[in-house]
């Protein structure tokens, strides 16, 4: 049986390129506070219970057997913290709920397998809901990184440049004393500002990622950050299809479940840390608690796709709205599959001409005034 840490780590152990292990190391959860649980960890969980229990072994004793494969302390204690909640009469889900490393969606899901007698079949759709959140969070981190690290290694050249390899061909220039050219004279101008102001510049950097970092969980900062980051081109979108396939994802789940709609909302609302998402599923759930179809409420909100909610009009109609909220995140993940191979193909050489370009521009503007003076000569 494969261990929890064993899948957590397996990826580590697969490669030895520079670049790979910091795609890996971004790939994973960063977490405050509570480290038990990440979405690989829980994955595995699911799946190893599933296995475990449709092999006909109790909970109990599959609880002891993914205890004992336990290295890590933390997911050791948590594992046999569940085991005796089960071993002093409670059920798995009011294990999950007592040991507060669970989210209501997850433990109210183990509790309709539970009373439903499909509790295999739960634990099975939980593990494909998070390795699909894992396998795009993984996409748009594998299609932006490399161009992320091309960007970060050419600013700082083009830095380098403006504190170093300029103020060198400033005081050559001076020596000599002539007018310089207007896009020399512009790049010198634009180094001395830089140097001038290089420690104010970093205090600001320092300052603005500190009081993000500690506003981050504010709304408005939400708010603001989220409506930047869906106006980006081609990433917004990309992103929005994310959130949107983990959104339909976990609707099918719930609604495959029999969990009445309203109740389903509720728990989406807890899962999806996407600020538009949140706000509209507050107003969805009262206008559906009125008696408003479900395809209706969503049409108020820019954020869903007027071909999605016309789907979702169509499985209400039908009474099959768990299918197409399967068919539609299934068909949002192929879409960000094949777009964030693309982003990653087109950004890797847009982002090399154009730093490429200022780097030429500022090597063009100080050899320029030499070129006149040999003229001169």
């Amino acid at each position: 049986m494969i261990s929890l840490d064993k899948i957590q780590n397996k990826e580590e152990k697969e490669t030895n390129n520079w670049l790979d292990k910091l795609i890996l190391l971004m790939n994973k959860d960063m977490k405050l506070g509570s480290t038990v649980m990440n979405d690989q960890v829980r994955q595995a969980f699911y799946v190893e219970l599933q296995v475990l229990l449709n092999a006909g072994i109790d909970i109990r004793t599959a609880l002891e057997l993914i205890e004992e494969e336990q290295k890590k302390q933390n997911t050791k204690k948590l594992i046999d913290e569940l085991k005796q909640q089960v071993i002093s009469g409670k059920s798995l889900s009011m294990a999950m709920q007592h040991s507060k490393e669970f989210t209501a969606y997850e433990y109210f899901c183990v509790q309709i397998g539970e009373e439903t007698g499909k509790l295999n079949t739960v634990l099975k759709e939980l593990a494909i809901y998070y390795k699909s959140k894992i396998k795009l969070r993984r996409q748009l981190i594998s299609a932006l990184t490399y161009p992320a690290v091309v960007l970060t290694t050419s600013i700082g050249a083009i830095f380098f440049m403006l504190n170093f390899i300029v103020p060198m061909f400033s005081d050559i220039f001076k020596r000599f004393g002539n007018n310089l050219p207007w896009i020399t004279q512009k790049i010198v101008n634009l180094s001395n500002t830089l140097r001038g102001n290089v420690w104010w510049i970093l205090l600001f950097l320092v300052v603005a990622i500190v009081f993000t970092y500690t506003q981050r969980k504010q709304n408005w900062l939400r708010e603001y950050s989220s409506k930047i980051v869906l106006k980006l081109p081609i990433v917004g979108m990309l992103i929005q299809k994310i959130y949107l396939a983990r959104f339909a994802n976990a609707l099918a789940l719930l609604i495959s479940a029999r969990i009445p709609i309203l109740r389903a909302i509720q728990l989406v609302k807890q899962m999806i840390n996407f600020y538009p998402i949140e706000v509209s599923l507050k107003k969805i759930e009262e206008d559906v608690l009125q008696g408003n179809p479900l395809n209706t409420a969503m049409q108020c909100f820019s954020v869903y796709p007027a071909k999605m909610i016309s789907l979702i009009k169509v499985g209400e109609e039908v009474n099959k709205l768990d299918e197409f909220f399967a068919q539609i995140s299934e068909q949002y993940t192929q879409e960000v599959e094949h777009q964030s191979s693309v982003i990653s193909s087109l950004l890797e050489p847009i982002i090399l001409l154009v730093l490429g370009a200022i780097v030429g521009v500022i090597l063009i503007s100080m050899y320029l005034p030499l070129f006149q003076m040999s003229s001169v000569f």
